[in-house]
């Protein structure tokens, strides 16, 4: 499978901007099977998202995801802050080519910046297939909690869709390695470059492999595409080889 990175610059609060310029870096991309887009592409990270989060149903960025992922006959992820039923969710989208999706609600916030404040957290671990690959969906700050992470033999791929910044650049990098070598699994991990009022965003973004090796690694500060294939026989077949899911402990946090 086709895995393609798009590293975006984020508008702070400007739907119709974003939507536009992830339209632009997609037709400049290569043909994938997926396509990923950072936390909240459309609108940076915001925590107060009264008048700025779209409504769940109506969202011009989930239509423009649904659009495109038929044209291109692809699945596009990326994370939206969303209103529904009066609430607030950081939400994850997998859209497939059909039209259908599947979203995770960030269970996660990141209440150092507080998000929590105004946020619903998700209430379950979320796990797509699509096209032979079992994808769990999860979102920035999960990044630091591997319970929540771990590998119960139910997915191959890990998506982190994450407005991450430069001053913690380090455990971004550190981190994924670990979640990718301790689940044996591919990890991608998708971060925004620019700045808001808040931070500024280096990108990095990066595909690992089950071994944390980076396949890809977007360069800093560009908005660029990047695409690598995901292997999984050999993905398999280092499973089979060395085990370890097989001697991991055993654990119910929900």
């Amino acid at each position: 499978m086709k895995v393609t990175i798009l590293q975006t610059d984020i508008v702070w609060t400007d739907v119709a901007r974003n939507i536009a310029e992830a339209d632009a870096l997609l037709d400049k991309s290569e043909d994938a099977d997926l396509y990923v887009l950072p936390e909240m592409w459309s609108t940076g990270f915001i925590t107060e998202p009264k008048n700025v989060a779209e409504i769940a149903e109506e969202s011009p960025s989930l239509l423009w995801m649904r659009q495109k992922a038929m044209e291109r006959n692809c699945a596009i992820a990326g994370s939206l802050a969303v209103y529904e039923s009066e609430k607030f969710y950081n939400r994850f989208y997998f859209m497939k080519s059909d039209g259908t999706y599947v979203y995770y609600d960030k269970y996660h916030l990141f209440t150092s910046g507080g998000e929590n404040l105004h946020f619903t957290r998700g209430d379950q671990r979320v796990v797509v297939e699509w096209r032979g690959v079992r994808i769990m969906l999860l979102v920035c700050y999960d990044l630091r909690f591997p319970v929540w992470t771990r590998n119960k033999k139910d997915y191959d791929l890990i998506l982190y869709a994450a407005n991450w910044p430069l001053s913690r650049q380090n455990v971004w990098n550190t981190l994924l390695r670990a979640r990718a070598i301790e689940n044996q699994c591919y990890v991608v991990g998708v971060n925004r470059v620019g700045n808001d009022p808040y931070c500024h965003y280096s990108g990095e973004s990066v595909v690992i492999d089950c071994f944390g090796n980076p396949l890809v690694i977007c360069p800093i500060n560009e908005i660029v595409s990047s695409t690598v294939e995901i292997d999984m026989k050999r993905l398999q077949a280092f499973r089979e080889k060395f085990s370890v899911l097989d001697d991991a402990d055993e654990f119910s946090i929900l």
